[in-house]
């Protein structure tokens, strides 16, 4: 397992310095997902603050193997006492070296070691999750300014259709071939569609932004993006997404290892049952010249077993044991929760997949429509209030294509981040 995490840990941290180098070598004001990605990993706090625990747990790993190594103090004390009825007041020394290491703890300090290593290596892989979470938070943000990108440019469609539409419908009111209902009607839908452009054209606002903040730069910052959302086929099945998840989603490897530190909290509980030996050794000197002048060392090595604790120890051990219990439990939890989670993500992303193609034909359809409707009023067989609903009907189906489109790439970059790619 740790071997297959390390390989995992490598390829993705050469993926992410391609990505850097790649958001350094592109404009200022032209970035591409890639960038987007790369930008955000290298500025993100999220990122930064997982680096920091995996350090703080590196260094947990050499405090508890420090426990099996001996320890060397240094002691000094001086005391100023009354000389004789006839002499002056004096000061005596003491200095004292000694030297303390454990010998055998009964499986304590292995335990606490074992359990430090796969601490580490939880926050090794909480890294990999923090990365995960941002890419697709990155993403997500470069998605959305595309999608508000995307209304923008329908919602201008339907403006210009209907200021050419208004030029003709006035046209013909002024030959006195249309009634002026027909001009006040097609003025009332322009100004709802200029409305709804420029709500548009603030959600295309607020998405740069949110996609500056995410990436960590200036929120007021002018960007054009590279890429388009675009359809491109996911080819796995949902067992084989499924089956990767599990093999691959650093969620189960930390549920995994904390199933062992459990156990491991067992073996650490169980140790007040075994002895524990410890050898010592000391050197001290005393007098009244510094730092003393008598020498006396000792030697010693202690062996000591608790043989009845009123119960104390047994108790810790039923704790960790229902310690044991509780995370293999909460692993159970874990899994069926990553299942659910690509299970979903998969469902919508297919769900969005089938709407696109039918969203595409209802475009190609209403297109003609509204060609066909203008055609008929403009010859004096049809009606303003035709060319009208022909008209919302358009805007309705290019913005239900655009939705889908955007629905099918967002679950997408879930499915992936839930797979654990």
């Amino acid at each position: 397992m740790a071997t297959k995490k390390y390989v995992i840990g490598s390829i993705g941290g050469a993926m992410i310095l391609a990505q850097t180098l790649t958001a350094f070598a592109a404009t200022p004001s032209e970035i591409s997902l890639d960038d987007s990605v790369a930008l955000a990993l290298k500025n993100n706090p999220a990122v930064k603050i997982a680096v920091q625990d995996q350090e703080k747990s590196n260094w947990s790993i050499k405090e508890a193997e420090a426990g099996k190594l001996p320890t060397l103090s240094l002691g000094l004390s001086s005391t100023r006492m009354p000389g004789a009825a006839s002499g002056e007041p004096g000061t005596n020394y003491n200095t004292s070296l000694k030297l303390n290491w454990t010998l055998y703890s009964g499986g304590r300090l292995e335990g606490l070691i074992d359990q430090a290593k796969l601490n580490a290596d939880n926050s090794d892989l909480g890294v990999t999750k923090a990365q995960q979470q941002v890419k697709l938070d990155a993403t997500t943000a470069y998605y959305n300014v595309l999608q508000a990108a995307n209304m923008v440019k329908v919602n201008q469609e339907t403006v210009d259709s209907l200021t050419e539409h208004l030029k003709s419908v006035q046209a013909q009111f002024a030959a006195g071939t249309v009634a002026k209902s027909d001009v006040l009607r097609s003025e009332v839908e322009l100004a709802n569609a200029q409305q709804n452009f420029t709500k548009a054209q603030n959600a295309y606002d607020v998405a740069i932004a949110s996609l500056n903040n995410v990436m960590g730069e200036p929120l007021d910052t002018e960007r054009s993006l590279k890429d388009e959302l675009a359809y491109t086929e996911f080819t796995m099945s949902l067992d084989e997404s499924i089956e990767y998840a599990l093999q691959h989603r650093p969620d189960i490897f930390q549920s995994k290892n904390s199933v062992t530190i459990a156990e491991q909290g067992v073996n650490i509980a169980e140790s007040g049952f075994r002895p524990t030996i410890t050898m010592g050794a000391s050197d001290g000197w005393s007098g009244n010249e510094f730092p003393g002048q008598a020498n006396n060392w000792s030697v010693n090595v202690m062996a000591n077993w608790n043989v009845f604790d009123s119960g104390i120890t047994k108790a810790k051990v039923k704790q960790a044991e229902a310690g044991v219990d509780k995370a293999i439990q909460q692993d159970v939890q874990t899994r069926n929760g990553v299942q659910l989670e690509v299970r979903q993500n998969y469902m919508n992303m297919k769900e969005a997949e089938k709407r696109l193609q039918t969203t595409k034909v209802a475009v190609d359809k209403a297109t003609e429509d509204l060609k066909i409707a203008k055609t008929k009023y403009y010859a004096g067989v049809g009606t303003n209030l035709d060319v009208i609903d022909a008209q919302l009907a358009l805007t309705q189906a290019k913005t239900n294509n655009t939705q889908a489109l955007y629905d099918y790439n967002l679950n997408k970059a879930k499915l992936e981040k839930s797979m654990g790619l």
